[in-house]
């Protein structure tokens, strides 16, 4: 999906995604060839709050969802639950703060957060970081943001 709405696009998603390219080479790891999504969530502010995914595979039909989120240093990805999707993180690179329903903990390099349904999550780069998702099908109408700007622009996809 590529829409002004939700992410970048043309040469400001070009620069997003070029950054997260030269991260990948000095962390010596291959991006995968699959299309980028530089979300900014409806907010037009991508470096303090937004992420890159790169889904290997979507599949709802077969129930599973791997993608590879990147996350600049002070960048967040905002509040907000799944209804059906259950997520686990498993930070490849980096340092970044998880935020759920009253905890707060700092994930370093291999560490692991099992996101249940109705989990209330946010999280936020203290470095440029790379997390490694492996969840139930990514549906769009199944990511309720707190911000209600946010959920105004999703719903227009749901």
């Amino acid at each position: 999906m590529e829409n002004a709405d939700l992410e970048l696009a043309g040469d400001e998603k070009e620069k997003a995604v070029n950054e997260c390219r030269n991260n990948f080479a000095r962390w010596g790891l291959t991006l995968p060839d699959v299309p980028a999504c530089a979300f900014h969530f409806g907010l037009h502010d991508f470096y303090k709050i937004g992420e890159i995914e790169f889904d290997i595979n979507n599949n709802v039909e077969e129930g599973y969802c791997g993608k590879f989120i990147f996350i600049l240093k002070q960048q967040t990805c905002p509040m907000h639950y799944h209804k059906i999707k259950h997520e686990t993180f498993y930070l490849m690179k980096g340092k970044v703060e998880m935020e759920t329903a009253g905890e707060t903990v700092v994930m370093n390099q291999g560490d692991i957060k099992i996101m249940p349904q109705n989990t209330r999550h946010r999280f936020m780069g203290l470095e440029n970081s790379l997390i490694l998702e492996c969840s139930k099908p990514d549906i769009i109408s199944d990511s309720i943001f707190d911000d209600e700007r946010i959920a105004k622009f999703i719903a227009k996809y749901s």
